[in-house]
């Protein structure tokens, strides 16, 4: 699948990711196209998205969530509720 979204990962999973080293991004209510052009896991400290692939069905998510999106995905982003998330391109 080209986006997977693991729920409510523990400290412990995300300490051993190094999330909370990665940048910050933030982004207000919108919708916009996106293409990744190398894989992507995120975890959203606010926010609430539905991302729709060219292919296949909507993924939700939002607060609190580790989210992967791999690298070639053209998608479109609906941000619902102001985003602000650490992100890491590559593996």
């Amino acid at each position: 699948m080209s986006i997977q979204v693991e729920s409510q990962p523990s400290l412990e999973r995300l300490e051993q990711l190094g999330v909370l080293n990665w940048p910050i991004w933030e982004k207000e209510v919108s919708e916009f196209p996106w293409t990744y052009d190398e894989s992507e896991t995120c975890y959203l400290l606010a926010g609430d998205v539905i991302v729709t692939p060219e292919v296949g069905e909507p993924v939700q998510f939002g607060k609190g969530d580790l989210v992967t999106f791999a690298a070639g995905l053209s998608c479109r982003w609906k941000i619902r509720a102001d985003v602000r998330k650490h992100y890491r391109f590559g593996k």
